[in-house]
Order: structure tokens, then C-alpha cells, then sequence
């Protein structure tokens, strides 16, 4: 298993593949939400993965927020095997990875209200009522740096 830190323009055509076949069946199938998961932002984000034997393991996406200068927003955060630990280590490495490759400020996220606790013990803060994305309860947080 490694550690895959890239920009859109440096994925593969075949990482970019796997990573869409992810996103895919753990946003759609398994969470049964139909949305729409291509939305440009894959463009302009950093792509950190685990990843063996050509499939992905664990992912999570990282872009420039638009509105707020200096701050990086985070998402599309999965992992293919509920339970392992490997969500907190991809947390970690892709909060090291973000923080050296893009150099923001803050952190912002929009966390499934079931999983507050996960990015909290990583030091992010909720900042905002919760609200509905996509049918699923959310809320905002942030983790300064």
C-alpha cells in the first residue's frame, strides 16, 4: 500500500479512473445518493489516496475554496474498508500533504453529521446549524493552522 499525493493534471488516466470507481460506490451505492459528483473542482484539487495494486484503498479530494482567500476545503473523503484505521491515517498524511502542497491557513469541510467526531479528534471545530446536502444531514467545520 502507498501514499499518492497528485493534481488532477498529474493523475494517470487510470488513477483518475479508479478514483471516480471509488467515489462512485461508496457516494452512490453504498450511501445511495444520487448527485452530481463531477463538478469541476477535481480540476484545481490535490488527490490523496492510498492505494495497492492499482485500486484505490482511501481518498480524499483538497481545493482552493473560492470565497475565502487562504483557505483550502476538503472532501470526497472515503475509504473502501469501513473500520481499519486507514480514514484516520489518510486524515493525517492528507492534512500533511495539504498543508505542505497548498500552504493554506484554514481547513474547511462539510462533515456527514455521523462522522463529527472523527474530524474533531483531528482538531477541526463544527461552525454551523446542521443542514441537509444532498439528503444527508451535514455541517460545516473548520480546523485552523
Amino acid at each position: 500500500m502507498k501514499l499518492v499525493s497528485k493534481y488532477f493534471h498529474e493523475l494517470t488516466t487510470t488513477e483518475l479512473y479508479e478514483l471516480l470507481k471509488a467515489r462512485a460506490e461508496i457516494f452512490v451505492v453504498e450511501q445511495t445518493c444520487v448527485y452530481q459528483d463531477l463538478d469541476d473542482l477535481d480540476y484545481n484539487g490535490l488527490h490523496v489516496f492510498y492505494e495497492e495494486n492499482g485500486k484505490v484503498l482511501a481518498y480524499l479530494r483538497a481545493f482552493p475554496k473560492t470565497d475565502e482567500k487562504g483557505t483550502v476545503q476538503m472532501g470526497r473523503f472515503l475509504t473502501m474498508n469501513h473500520g481499519t484505521g486507514l480514514g484516520g491515517r489518510l486524515l493525517q498524511e492528507g492534512l500533511q500533504q495539504i498543508k505542505d502542497k497548498m500552504n493554506p491557513k484554514e481547513l474547511f469541510i462539510h462533515a456527514q453529521c455521523y462522522a463529527t467526531g472523527f474530524y474533531e479528534r483531528a482538531g477541526f471545530q463544527i461552525c454551523s446549524e446542521e443542514f441537509l446536502e444532498d439528503d444527508i444531514p451535514h455541517v460545516e467545520m473548520r480546523l485552523l493552522l
